[in-house]
């Protein structure tokens, strides 16, 4: 499977990509051999082979949720460099 100048050049505009004729003969070539290189892929038999998601196998990572204390308010407030009414007093972010 080949890829024309044009269709770089289609695909370019699309991205809105501004590229000179060095870069898109360049990208030209480059996709030539990409799209080569997966036609080779299609051609091999995979009858009977079931997808593939993941490379190794995969469990479930989750814990179980224990409820456990929580600490308190005036312990991490006990940490803040500056608190207020028992809130933290933080950097305004927005103008």
């Amino acid at each position: 499977m080949k890829i024309t100048k044009e269709e770089v050049m289609h695909v370019a505009n699309l991205a809105h990509l501004d590229m000179d004729e060095s870069s898109i003969d360049t990208f030209t070539f480059q996709l030539g051999k990409i799209l080569e290189y997966v036609d080779t892929l299609n051609r091999v038999d995979t009858e009977g082979v079931l997808p593939t998601y993941h490379a190794i196998a995969l469990t479930n990572a989750f814990r179980e949720d224990i409820q456990k204390d929580h600490f308190d308010k005036e312990q991490v407030l006990g940490n803040a460099p500056e608190k207020e009414d028992g809130s933290f007093i933080v950097p305004k972010v927005i103008q």
